[in-house]
């Protein structure tokens, strides 16, 4: 009779206690691993200006080659494609906001 009057409050705070907080310590702690922090929105920016610096590296020695030979590219065996419109658009999106993020 006494071991029934120990387990049902054991088993009462395990369930409503208990579970609920492991429940809930598991959602905060996988809401905050979620977020980007702020030293990987530095890698980030830094491998965004790295890449704007190679498309413009590439765009001048497409200008140098096409001085040298204005049908160089349609001699390559793969031809870089057509850039899509919406980059510009893109990066700019990305830019601002990067800025708001900073502010």
């Amino acid at each position: 009779m006494q071991e029934e009057l120990f387990i049902i409050p054991v088993v009462m705070g395990t369930l409503f206690i208990g579970l609920p907080w492991l429940i809930f310590h598991y959602v905060t702690k996988w809401k905050t691993a979620a977020t980007i922090t702020n030293e990987d929105e530095h890698l980030l920016e830094e491998l965004h200006h790295m890449a704007r610096r190679l498309d413009d590296r590439m765009d001048t020695i497409e200008r140098i080659m096409a001085a040298d030979n204005p049908d160089w590219k349609q001699t390559a065996a793969l031809p870089r494609p057509d850039i899509d419109p919406g980059q510009e658009r893109f990066e700019k999106t990305f830019d601002e906001a990067l800025s708001k993020e900073r502010r």
